[in-house]
């Protein structure tokens, strides 16, 4: 896979989990008006695990599409195989459980 496909792949991961969190929160009754507001009670309400990982990863998506630095594009990609499909997973296990 392409590096470009790898972020690519990334941020409509990461929007479509925001998308679902947020849908998730006020289904549950809460009105969330941001992505960082979603992580922060969606965090809160123990459904997601590393608050400050999903805050990270909003971070480094916002940077994706500005940064054409090797250094963090190299990072990048150890980061969305390593930390950041995890906590994909870790949601989709956690709401499947729901389910």
């Amino acid at each position: 896979m392409k590096r470009q496909d790898l972020f690519n792949f990334f941020e409509i991961t990461f929007e479509l989990a925001l998308k679902v969190l947020k849908d998730y929160l006020e289904a549950q009754g809460y009105i969330v008006k941001s992505p960082r507001e979603t992580i922060k009670q969606a965090y809160q309400m123990e459904v997601i695990d590393d608050g400050h990982v999903w805050i990270e990863a909003l971070s480094s998506r916002n940077l994706t599409t500005h940064t054409y630095d090797e250094q963090f594009t190299e990072k990048f990609v150890q980061d969305i195989q390593q930390v950041y499909f995890p906590l994909f997973k870790s949601l989709y296990e956690k709401l499947l459980e729901e389910y």
